[in-house]
């Protein structure tokens, strides 16, 4: 597997959306910014947030979630990065709090950010970390779930995700996908 030249923190722009469950993303690539020392910057024609550490681009794409597509692609298109050179980081209504999952490939699961990405590159080729939040239980709610913050008995098993997820970013940012999904999958240790 290659490394991944592209990693992706998806959420929505704005001090309202910040501690919400939508923006896992943004919290785990902020914290792997810092850890790597790489300062995310605006850029415009990247439609969000972007930041180098060697040959790889972090980005934070500032179109609100449903358009994500637009900014990877953008960036995707400039540096000649394929679809499976790309590591998209969300949340996850599928699993519970401090749930992880890293796949590359396969549906949307109704995630409107992904969704947008695959329509925009045009393959669902791509990695993706997926971050659980839980479900509410009811279809109708989800969309005023995923913007609020978790509750307080959901924030500690999510923190200690995002935390795994860092312990974990060696065997990610070197693309060695199946050793990230070994130390991941399953309970915490």
């Amino acid at each position: 597997m290659a490394a991944p030249r592209l990693i992706v923190g998806l959420g929505n722009p704005g001090g309202e959306y910040e501690d919400t469950r939508h923006n896992l993303g943004f919290r785990l690539i902020d914290r792997l910014a810092a850890d790597l020392g790489v300062a995310l910057a605006p850029q415009g024609k990247f439609h969000g947030l972007v930041g180098r550490h060697g040959g790889m681009w972090l980005q934070k794409p500032m179109t609100f979630m449903n358009r994500s597509g637009l900014a990877v692609l953008s960036l995707a298109c400039f540096y000649k990065i394929l679809p499976d050179e790309i590591l998209v980081i969300h949340d996850d209504l599928d699993l519970p709090p401090g749930g992880i999952r890293v796949k590359q490939g396969g549906g949307s699961g109704g995630h409107n950010g992904v969704k947008d990405i695959q329509a925009h590159l045009g393959s669902p080729d791509f990695w993706r970390l997926r971050l659980g939040i839980g479900h509410p239980g009811e279809r109708h709610e989800v969309i005023n779930y995923v913007l609020k913050p978790p509750r307080r008995e959901e924030q500690e098993p999510i923190d200690q995700a995002i935390d795994r997820c860092l312990l974990a970013w060696p065997k990610l940012g070197a693309g060695d996908y199946a050793a990230a999904q070994r130390a991941l999958h399953g309970p915490a240790a």
